[in-house]
């Protein structure tokens, strides 16, 4: 069973979507976390953050400026950390695309930074997010992230003696994420106009509650080098669309640079080294520093067949233009003034 109480954490990307519901979570069911460290760049949204979660209230939150690129920075903050969640990245694909090697060093260079000081400092458990777009890249993005992923994968093969483990959590779209489609289109509704780049084009969908929960998952679960994905139900945007605005256009616009038509989390060449966990499958790696069959052994896991591949477009499990409308209401930003929005 997880206990974050009397540990000590730090969460890199903290003020973002994922961090906000990080930190609800962790402060509401660990109430007696010893130190919980927001690690970002921006200091408006410190102090935005900071204002919801007031440090009279909740004294273990820290918050501190830097930059996972600061290598020395960030070294200094994890003396006496028990566990990392990496959270920060470039993650816009237009923007990665228009500034490449900006997106390489926050989102490589970075992660090395993260591995070196979590070797170097006694870290416990380090959790970084990864992305679908990491398998099979086509874009920037999904490049720098894949090699972010084998950073770590390859992180517990130079521990040494050190009690550490690395691990990855991947998923696809994060229902009401900053960024994602469903606040465009919430923006979007009033217009009348809400653009479809391609009909056909469907993604994976998980909340934020079940990202964070994936993360504590792997804290409580991994034993170095695993790709953890989630079993989750699959959506057609134009499906979206008409569920936040059944009454506007919906005119196809084309398929933009870099993007896919559907989301891909586990590829053909990685059914070889996956197994199903039940709720998850991992992806396990190639060379793993523990026996493969006592992990099978100790989750039950069941190989999975050769020629898998876990896929939004292909996947058995999909959400309904009500399910969406829903789900949309239950767990979107109040900010976004859904009910405004959606004509149920």
């Amino acid at each position: 069973m997880l206990d974050l109480n009397n540990k000590s954490i730090l969460l890199t990307g903290g003020t973002g979507s994922f961090g906000k519901k990080f930190v609800e979570m962790t402060l509401t069911q660990f109430p007696d976390v010893k130190r919980l460290i927001i690690y970002s760049r921006d200091e408006l949204k410190q102090y935005e953050m900071g204002q919801l979660f007031p440090s009279a209230q909740f004294p273990a939150l820290e918050f501190f400026m830097g930059d996972v690129r600061d290598g020395d920075r960030f070294k200094r903050l994890c003396e006496g950390i028990d566990i990392i969640v990496h959270a920060a990245a470039i993650k816009q694909v237009p923007a990665a695309e228009n500034n490449p090697f900006e997106c390489i060093k926050t989102n490589v260079l970075g992660a090395q930074n993260i591995i070196e000081a979590a070797l170097d400092c006694g870290v416990k458990k380090v959790v970084a997010l990864s992305t679908d777009k990491a398998a099979a890249p086509i874009n920037l993005y999904g490049a720098t992230k894949l090699c972010s992923d084998k950073l770590f994968i390859a992180a517990n093969n130079m521990k040494g003696d050190r009690d550490i483990s690395f691990s990855i959590v991947r998923y696809g779209n994060v229902m009401g994420s900053r960024g994602s489609v469903i606040p465009f289109f919430l923006n979007k509704a009033k217009s009348g106009v809400l653009p479809i780049t391609d009909y056909r084009m469907t993604r994976f969908n998980i909340s934020l509650e079940e990202g964070v929960q994936m993360v504590f998952n792997a804290m409580e679960h991994a034993w170095g080098g695993e790709i953890f994905v989630p079993k989750i139900p699959s959506y057609r945007i134009l499906d979206v669309a008409r569920a936040i605005g059944p009454d506007c256009d919906h005119p196809e616009v084309g398929i933009r640079p870099g993007e896919k038509i559907h989301e891909e989390m586990i590829t053909e060449a990685d059914s070889f080294f996956t197994v199903d966990l039940g709720k998850y499958y991992a992806i396990l790696p190639p060379n793993t520093t523990w026996p493969k069959e006592a992990y099978i052994k100790a989750f039950d896991a069941v190989t999975v067949e050769p020629g898998f591949k876990y896929n939004s477009g292909t996947n058995e499990e999909w959400l309904t233009v009500e399910e969406i409308r829903d789900l949309i209401v239950k767990h979107v930003d109040a900010n976004f003034k859904v009910q405004e929005n959606i004509n149920a």
